[in-house]
């Protein structure tokens, strides 16, 4: 099929024209990261006020650079969940109305699930593999026996690995969004030079927590008796960083040892970060592990990945009515072919 996606989640908007769920024929995106960034943060009216502004001129752009009329799609994926509702809604009416209009099917897809099968449009991967999915928003372990059969291993108990980045960046003056500030100044930092706590990372079960280190990086700058100079920004930031790798790469591992899988799936907007690839590409080859990413420009929120489940969907006859709705909170687990429902 040729399918038109949409995203609007968070704080992107974005549209792509995918053919047979793989061949990207284009994925365009509009940031508000500089709209936000004077806030420290998302504001949720803010963007859904931006992703009506932007909608119909990405949607536009993204037909125009796939060569091909709204006409000669024959389905749209659009993601349902989950995200802010006001900035789903967008996505989600425009998805509905053009469905609507040209008598198409349209499916709803569930945004993580996106975000682990992107790779997928790169490479063949054989299921069943592990896949870590890591975002401002997401930490979760999933064991994916194919599109649509998911089952969480672990989840963060508080903050996602990307919030505590942004968090973190906010405490130290880095500004918004902080992950690529933070993963920049680690790698002229010394990682040995101020040691973080490692939460969860030696217990039984699969869970993260990221909370702790964001509050020892906290006091840690409490209770410097002078201003943080670049050296000092530096080293803490390489050590935030290194704390927050590791335990998310060793318990990846473990995961995948215990549920013998030998391939393991890295994705969201978090897989860009530099440490964390060197990581995984690292101890996971040592292990005899397959370790796939995202090329960079699928890691953070695109419309193109929403393709991969939302092809093999309509194909199999999903179908989203009308009267489909948005959903804030979607347990991954309960989505698969049920985002068609």
């Amino acid at each position: 099929m040729l399918v038109l996606a949409i995203e609007s989640s968070c704080d992107e908007t974005s549209a792509a024209v995918v053919r047979h769920g793989r061949e990207v024929l284009s994925n365009v995106i509009a940031s508000q990261v500089d709209i936000h960034a004077r806030y420290g943060g998302v504001v949720p009216e803010l963007a859904s006020r931006k992703h009506v502004e932007a909608i119909s001129v990405v949607i536009d752009e993204a037909l125009e650079k796939a060569r091909v009329s709204l006409m000669e799609i024959e389905g749209i994926a659009v993601t349902r969940g989950p995200g802010l509702v006001g900035a789903l809604l967008v996505g989600l009416s425009v998805a509905k109305a053009m469905a609507f209009a040209r008598g198409i099917p349209m499916v709803g897809v569930h945004h993580i699930e996106g975000h682990i099968l992107s790779p997928l449009l790169e490479q063949e991967i054989d299921f069943p593999f592990l896949a870590l999915a890591v975002s401002g928003g997401h930490t979760h372990l999933y064991r994916v026996d194919g599109i649509g059969r998911y089952t969480v291993l672990g989840r963060t108990l508080d903050d996602a690995a990307g919030e505590a980045f942004d968090k973190v960046a906010k405490l130290l003056g880095l500004g918004y969004p902080g992950g690529q500030v933070i993963d920049r100044l680690a790698a002229e930092g010394d990682p040995e030079a101020i040691l973080f706590p490692r939460p969860l990372l030696h217990q039984k079960n699969l869970d993260f927590s990221f909370s702790g280190i964001k509050t020892a990086v906290l006091n840690h700058v409490r209770h410097l008796k002078s201003q943080v100079d670049e050296a000092t920004l530096r080293n803490i930031a390489a050590g935030f960083q290194t704390a927050v790798v590791e335990v998310l790469t060793r318990k990846t591992l473990r995961a995948a040892e215990e549920h013998g899988l030998s391939r393991i799936v890295v994705a969201g907007g978090v897989a860009c970060n530099r440490g964390l690839r060197q990581s995984f590409q690292k101890e996971g080859v040592e292990k005899g592990f397959e370790v796939f990413f995202p090329s960079p420009g699928l890691c953070g929120d695109n419309a193109a990945m929403l393709a991969v489940a939302g092809n093999a969907y309509l194909e199999s006859g999903c179908r989203g009515t009308l009267d489909l709705n948005a959903v804030a909170s979607w347990p991954l687990d309960q989505a698969g072919l049920l985002s068609g429902d």
